[in-house]
């Protein structure tokens, strides 16, 4: 079988200052999505959908959570070869830093994967949402003949200079290649695409940062320690020395990359036909098995909500919103396009009475949160208006921050009753 020749590498990426504060406690991979689930989930998802089942995930800032995540979440059989292992940076005697890009962290850790047997490995970004079928890519690989398959995706003009961009010939093999190119240099650079993608103004081929590449030849470049990015040094060399297959895929993709598309991301779920699909059993999305009760509701007026499990909500509405689980809203409370990640935990009854715990966690009573990224554990007051928009300023505090007009509570934070933002 094909999966039994793919080794998954999982890139967790840098510091994920763009994703900020949501990775000021967390690495980027962990970050909490869709109300239940974690960043991470999805590359490994699509792995295990594809019976791919020996993943790497590398990563070196603040891994705690997502190691406790992998570890209290992917359990294979005690007779399976299948496994997911986190690998954190670490001081070697050939390696005194930090992973210094996506090559040099493959670089760091190949005697990790070399101890497997594996003919490609398959290099993943943790910080995408998408659902790909991976042994389709797997087999055009191989039947190709390709050393290296990069899965493209077409995009329009607009996006094109956040991209490395290509063009490939009739056989899909990539004949050139440009990083993040001037919006000038653009019409040369049209592909050949579907004619749903024309209709979309999607003409050029984007590399979605996902590779195959042959076992020899990664380790071969691996070898050279002056390159340490796949996408801005590795691939743009490679094209001409080593067959390079265009893999096109035309789903639903799309780059966590800032508060800005992680926050439109999670909004989107609410849609009636999401453009992710989380109800797709073929394509169905792993996270950690909580025994969480049901969700109860009283009084509220619910219009394009996502709701998690273990929610107590008594809100006079939410609307195109997503509330993550163990969430508490209070009554006669509005929220509006906003992402609630909800709690790690329950407060008791008696830790309530006993504690005098004056605001509890969740949204209190009588409050208005409209375009808000709520993070984990969060306690707001009572009589509380968050109201983010273009009106709004970029900031920060000890509590919040403003990006592009979306209004961050940083986990743990406690806004006060009556607060006004």
């Amino acid at each position: 079988m094909i999966n039994n020749k793919v080794l998954s590498i999982i890139l967790g990426g840098g510091q994920g200052s763009r994703l900020y504060p949501l990775t000021h406690q967390r690495s980027k991979p962990a970050v909490p999505i869709a109300g239940k689930y974690r960043l991470v989930d999805i590359p490994i998802s699509n792995c295990i959908n594809a019976d791919i089942k020996r993943m790497f995930v590398l990563t070196q800032f603040n891994s705690a959570s997502l190691n406790r995540h992998i570890k209290d979440t992917y359990h294979f059989s005690f007779f399976s070869s299948a496994f997911v292992d986190v690998l954190a940076a670490e001081q070697t005697p050939g390696h005194k830093g930090w992973f210094q890009g996506t090559a040099d962290a493959v670089r760091q850790s190949m005697h990790h994967f070399l101890r497997h047997d594996f003919e490609y490995a398959l290099i993943l970004s943790g910080d995408q949402l998408y659902q790909m079928d991976y042994v389709k890519m797997v087999e055009a690989h191989e039947a190709s003949g390709a050393e290296i398959s990069i899965a493209t995706i077409p995009v329009n003009a607009k996006d094109a200079p956040s991209f490395g961009i290509l063009k490939s010939d009739d056989d899909s093999v990539i004949t050139s290649f440009i990083e993040k190119p001037d919006s000038s240099l653009l019409p040369d650079w049209t592909s050949d695409v579907s004619e749903e993608m024309k209709s979309q103004g999607r003409n050029y081929l984007a590399s979605m940062g996902i590779y195959i590449f042959n076992r020899d030849l990664l380790v071969k470049l691996m070898a050279d320690e002056n390159t340490i990015d796949f996408g801005k040094e590795i691939i743009p060399q490679s094209i001409e020395k080593h067959k390079t297959l265009s893999f096109q895929y035309e789903g639903y993709w799309t780059d966590i990359g800032n508060i800005d598309s992680f926050f439109e991301a999670n909004i989107g779920l609410t849609d009636d036909i999401p453009k992710f699909d989380l109800y797709d059993k073929s394509k169905r999305i792993y996270t950690h098995a909580r025994m969480l009760p049901t969700t109860k509701v009283a009084g509220t007026t619910l219009d394009k909500a996502v709701i998690a499990e273990g929610c107590i909500i008594g809100a006079a509405k939410i609307e195109k919103s997503v509330i993550g689980i163990r969430s508490r809203i209070g009554t006669e409370t509005t929220v509006i396009n906003t992402y609630m990640m909800g709690s790690d935990y329950y407060e008791t009854l008696q830790e309530i009475d006993e504690k005098k715990i004056e605001i509890l966690m969740g949204i209190g009573d009588r409050c208005f949160i409209k375009n808000a990224i709520i993070d984990k554990n969060c306690r707001i007051g009572d009589d509380v208006r968050i109201n983010g928009g273009p009106h709004l300023e970029d900031v920060e505090t000890d509590t919040y921050v403003v990006k592009e007009g979306i209004v961050v509570i940083k986990n743990g934070a406690i806004i006060p009753h009556g607060f006004v933002i």
